[in-house]
């Protein structure tokens, strides 16, 4: 079995005092994978999570630093899984259409910018995961993580951590 971790909008600047809670570590600690879905802001967090497993990130509308580092969007494959990432999966009205129509391959596609968790199933049966931010909650009342347990070729687990 492969456990992803998947965070987005951690807007961790350099120099900066915001930092992942212990608990968000704790979730790193068993990760075999580790998922951004964008606003990462600067490397050194991607060097940070490259620590705790092999890191595949895509571009967020505030990591200006990372243009030309990091792709807009990005497939992977998890043990046989599909897994599509994108930050901005526009708004929340059609998303599940238009996410099944941009990436029609795709079990899973991952994004942020919103900084609301979601782990809900799209059109088709595609799993849609939004990790919200495990620093900037926003309107949201707690901090949080994603993960996918991934097992055989199929998606065994998915769920919101509250870190």
């Amino acid at each position: 079995m492969t456990r992803v971790v998947i965070l987005s909008d951690t807007h961790i600047r350099r120099g900066s005092a915001r930092r992942l809670s212990d608990r968000a570590y704790d979730e790193l600690g068993q990760a075999d994978l580790v998922l951004h879905a964008g606003d990462v802001v600067g490397a050194e967090l991607l060097d940070e999570l490259s620590g705790f497993a092999p890191v595949h990130a895509v571009l967020g509308n505030n990591d200006h630093e990372l243009v030309g580092l990091l792709p807009e969007i990005r497939l992977v494959d998890i043990d046989g899984v599909c897994i599509a990432m994108v930050h901005d999966a526009g708004p929340r009205a059609g998303r599940a259409a238009r996410l099944r129509a941009r990436f029609p391959h795709a079990e899973v596609v991952v994004f942020g910018h919103s900084h609301e968790p979601v782990d809900e199933v799209g059109v088709d049966g595609q799993r849609l995961l939004n990790p919200g931010s495990a620093t900037e909650r926003r309107r949201q009342p707690h901090h949080t993580v994603g993960t996918l347990d991934v097992d055989g070729g199929r998606v065994v687990g998915h769920r919101i951590v509250v870190v």
